[in-house]
């Protein structure tokens, strides 16, 4: 049997091997952070509005298909509506696919856009839970609602491409809403790539707490609710440092579901968006990377870091413990539909670090946080660690998510001064710091139970959060 210096001792091997991990964990963000920063330069000193203009003129410019997914969305579907038919570009259509909703999300879009029954005439690329009702609006003849029977977001994407007529689509999340030139600005490398962009993303924000007018963020503000606040400084990491460095080097492996422009042809080449995982946006990425790399194409997959879709963060912990369930168990599917491309040297990049780093430090940073967790508190609780490794431990887990917290509120306010004043930089910088001592634990926690989620093999679902809906009131929390 184990006694108690055999015990510690093997305590103290853990401890060493977390903060070793922590350490290289953040060395891999300040390496992705340098590359970045060439990217980051030169946002900073580039005229966004003449290229915008340019861009909207061009004869060049590809019509888009706007294909909005969208599952008891009664609350915010028709601001999204509303917000995606201000888009600043020459050709596209909207197509809100409710799948089997529950609730007046139809009759809301029918009611408010004055919209009549038409004749379906979808193509068959996939195959989906049967479409039984198609609707065109009469004052805005490039609004399309289609009803189907529930699939989920998968297949309500997949009958969208079905029926969509243009060659590229964007796929945006039905609680979301589009600055006006965010189309534009991120179909430009499209464009000016002469298709050897296939796939694009663009910077996803938090609305809460912003003034919202006529479908419009009209005023950048902060919410009340500390974990409202902490999810803005996560998107800021998550984009700014994660997304940037690794599309700098053609790895990207995610792109957001709430707003990416795929060529259509390359999508029904891959097989479309497939419905049995709960993490459809990133399985559909890593795909298209895995025929690009068959077919030696020199195709390219690009994060944006300009254009801008606002959605409605979770504002209730059971909400956000059910978000983040889901996009653990999300990211653990596909790495085990794609393991064969783990360590591949065929695919380059994608195989020997993207799929690793999503691997080490998406999916087992909450492993290895936990263990760093239970070390400090049950080992100051009954003695069997020294108060000099609690003390070690406590630092190196405040500066491996508080400090790169704090990094990315600078990089925001260096890159974008999207915030209208001091104050509320200083309150991101504030919440950042206290980010290791509450929020990240309950995060980390909740990532564990996605990771056994997708162990044990629970049922699949939609998942639903309780919206207060953007553009409904102000100045929501």
């Amino acid at each position: 049997m184990m006694n108690q210096d055999q015990f510690t001792f093997i305590i103290d091997i853990v401890a060493i091997l977390v903060i070793a991990y922590m350490g290289i964990v953040a060395a891999v963000y300040v390496t992705l952070f340098l590359i970045a920063g060439p990217k980051i330069r030169k946002e900073q000193g580039l005229e966004r509005e003449e290229t915008i203009e340019e861009t909207a003129v061009n004869q060049d410019t590809f019509p888009v298909s706007v294909l909005v997914p969208a599952y008891n969305e009664e609350v915010g579907i028709v601001n999204t509506a509303n917000s995606m038919l201000k888009l600043n570009y020459p050709t596209h259509e909207i197509i809100i696919i409710d799948d089997g909703s529950k609730d007046e999300t139809a009759s809301r879009m029918i009611r408010s856009f004055g919209m009549e029954r038409i004749t379906l005439a979808t193509r068959h690329h996939f195959q989906t839970q049967p479409v039984f009702e198609g609707y065109r609006s009469k004052e805005f003849p490039n609004l399309f609602l289609l009803r189907k029977e529930n699939g989920g977001k998968a297949d309500a994407l997949n009958a969208g491409i079905n029926f969509s007529k243009y060659p590229y689509f964007a796929a945006i999340d039905g609680d979301s809403l589009l600055d006006k030139d965010a189309l534009l600005k991120t179909m430009k490398p499209i464009i000016d790539s002469n298709g050897q962009v296939t796939v694009t993303g663009g910077t996803v924000r938090i609305a809460n707490g912003s003034e919202i007018r006529e479908s419009e963020v009209r005023k950048i503000g902060l919410p009340k609710k500390p974990m409202v606040l902490l999810q803005i400084i996560e998107y800021f990491r998550a984009f700014l440092i994660g997304r940037l460095g690794l599309s700098h080097m053609n790895m990207l492996l995610i792109i957001s579901g709430a707003f990416g422009i795929f060529e259509k042809s390359r999508v029904i080449k891959a097989g479309g968006y497939n419905t049995a995982t709960v993490g459809e946006d990133m399985e559909l990425v890593v795909r298209i990377h895995r025929s690009l790399k068959d077919e030696k194409s020199k195709q390219r997959i690009e994060y944006i870091q300009d254009p801008v879709c606002w959605t409605e963060a979770p504002s209730t912990y059971a909400s956000l413990r059910a978000q983040r369930r889901r996009w653990q168990r999300g990211l653990a599917e596909t790495l085990w539909i794609h393991k064969a491309m783990l360590f591949n040297p065929k695919y380059k990049g994608v195989g020997l670090f993207s799929l690793p780093y999503y691997l080490f430090v998406e999916l087992l940073s909450a492993v290895f946080e936990l263990i760093g967790i239970l070390i400090i508190l049950l080992g100051i609780l009954f003695s069997f660690v020294s108060i000099e490794w609690a003390i070690l431990m406590t630092i190196v887990t405040v500066a491996y998510g508080s400090l790169l917290s704090s990094l990315a509120v600078l990089l925001e306010e260096w890159t974008y001064h999207k915030y209208p004043d001091i104050k509320s930089i200083l309150i991101l910088y504030f919440f950042a710091l206290t980010e290791t001592f509450w929020y990240r634990p309950l995060l980390v926690w909740w990532r564990c139970e996605g990771l056994w989620m997708f162990l044990t093999r629970r049922k699949r679902m939609w998942g639903n959060m309780q919206r207060q809906g953007l553009g409904e009131v102000e100045n929501r929390s």
